[in-house]
């Protein structure tokens, strides 16, 4: 027998006159087998867990990006809402003729110089306060514009939950001013 290819040498075998040397399988040389099944994978409770973890993640950010697009969407309205009435004012220095802004709180609409209606966003609702005079009906109010730039001044308030903007209309100058608050609870 040749040295080394004895029964005790581990992963040799004796055949005939050689001895040949046999390839095993690390985990088969493990005394304890559980454990060896574990090497090289996860299991199907990792896998799980790990799904379950991503899926949290997906909720909170579509979530927290859903809010973002609604208050970006809420501060765009405000924003064309100002822009209009600016508009409006300037079209009664530049035609030195008087301009109404017409606000419809029941249709959540307003009109300006362009005469057309245009609708806000669906969940933000719309009060207008004026001089009575200047108030057709119950649900309709309006802010004239004059050709020296002032106004009959007034507020339009637009809401959405407990976030509001007033955009304050100046009788003596005309000026647009938006003051975004919190109502408290």
């Amino acid at each position: 027998m040749k040295p080394g290819c004895g029964p005790r040498a581990a992963g040799f075998a004796k055949t005939g006159q050689r001895c040949l040397r046999v390839l095993t399988h690390p985990a088969s040389r493990n005394p304890h087998p559980a454990s060896a099944s574990r090497v090289g994978g996860f299991t199907l409770l990792e896998m799980l867990a790990v799904i379950l973890l991503i899926g949290i993640a997906a909720v909170a950010v579509s979530v927290s990006v859903s809010h973002g697009l609604v208050s970006a969407r809420i501060n765009a309205a405000s924003g064309e809402l100002v822009a209009a009435l600016r508009a409006t004012r300037a079209q009664a220095i530049v035609q030195a003729k008087e301009q109404n802004f017409d606000v419809d709180t029941r249709a959540d609409t307003y009109r300006g110089a362009k005469s057309r209606d245009v609708p806000l966003p669906k969940g933000l609702r719309m009060s207008i306060t004026s001089a009575s005079q200047d108030r057709p009906n119950d649900h309709t109010g309006r802010i004239r514009f004059f050709p020296d730039g002032s106004s009959t001044g007034g507020r339009i308030t637009l809401q959405s939950g407990r976030r509001q903007w007033h955009i304050n209309v100046s009788w003596l100058t005309g000026n647009v001013r938006v003051v975004d608050t919190v109502v408290a609870p």
